[in-house]
């Protein structure tokens, strides 16, 4: 019995996992939306094909071209 109280006390919660791939999506997510907007924003006339949001999922970067963000 005081085996198991002490495998449940020190495992890992169980969503931990699911918790930060969320996270992760979430803030892809933002970034991807956030870099349609600047666009039509900012630089409407630049031809910039938005990439997919699998690239945003991987890196966690704007995708927005420099010469549209500094403007």
């Amino acid at each position: 019995m005081t085996a198991l109280l002490l495998l449940t006390l020190n495992a890992p919660p169980l969503e931990a996992e699911p918790i930060d791939d969320l996270k992760r999506d979430t803030k892809a997510l933002e970034l991807f939306l956030q870099d349609k907007e600047d666009k039509q924003k900012h630089c409407p006339n630049l031809n910039w094909k938005q990439p997919r949001i699998e690239v945003y999922k991987e890196t966690l970067k704007s995708q927005l071209p420099e010469e549209c963000k500094n403007k």
